[in-house]
C-alpha cells in the first residue's frame, strides 16, 4: 500500500458519493429521511453514519478533529449531507497530501468499545474508512432501489474506465 493507492481509493470514493447525490437530489424530504431498513434505516441516516466514521477514522490517524459521533438529525436535509461531505472531502485530501509511505507503517491505538485498546497500522486504518464507505454505499443503492430510483453503476471498475478515458 501506499500513499497514491490512498489517495486513488478516496478519489473513487468521492466520484461515487457524488454519484449517489444526483441520485439523492430526485428525493423528496420525507424520502430523504424514510425508514425503510438496512443498517440505520434511511438513506440519510447510512450517509451520515459513513461520514462520521470516516471522519472518525481520519480523527484516530491524525487528521481533523471530528468530536462526537455526528447525530443524523443535525443533517436535516441533502444539502446538509453535501455541504458536510464536501467538507471532509476537502481535509481529507490536505491530510492525505501530507502523508508518505513510511507514515503508512506507523501502529495507530485505537478503541472500539472504550474497553480494548486495539493497533493497527495507518495505511490499514485508512484504507479500512474507505472500504467501510463501499460497503454502505451499496446499502445505499438498495434503499434507492427500494423507493424506485435507479442508483446507476457506481463500481470502481466504471470509475477507473471514466478517469482513464479522460484525454
Amino acid at each position: 500500500m501506499t500513499v497514491e493507492s490512498l489517495k486513488t481509493l478516496f478519489e473513487y470514493n468521492y466520484w461515487a458519493n457524488r454519484k449517489l447525490f444526483e441520485v439523492m437530489a430526485q428525493l423528496t424530504s420525507e424520502q430523504l429521511i424514510q425508514n425503510i431498513g438496512g443498517s440505520y434505516g434511511s438513506i440519510r441516516n447510512t450517509m451520515v453514519h459513513i461520514l462520521s466514521a470516516e471522519s472518525g477514522w481520519f480523527e484516530r490517524c491524525g487528521g481533523p478533529k471530528r468530536g462526537p459521533q455526528l447525530n443524523p438529525n443535525d443533517f436535516p436535509t441533502l444539502d446538509s449531507i453535501i455541504q458536510a461531505w464536501t467538507t471532509l472531502e476537502m481535509d481529507e485530501k490536505r491530510f492525505l497530501s501530507q502523508l508518505n509511505n513510511q507514515h503508512l507503517v506507523q501502529n495507530i491505538e485505537f478503541s472500539l468499545t472504550h474497553t480494548e485498546t486495539y493497533s493497527l497500522r495507518l495505511g490499514e486504518l485508512l484504507q479500512h474508512a474507505a472500504i467501510h464507505g463501499v460497503h454502505h454505499r451499496g446499502q445505499i443503492a438498495l434503499l434507492l432501489r427500494l423507493l424506485n430510483y435507479i442508483p446507476g453503476n457506481f463500481d470502481v471498475l466504471v470509475y477507473y474506465l471514466e478517469r482513464n478515458s479522460v484525454p
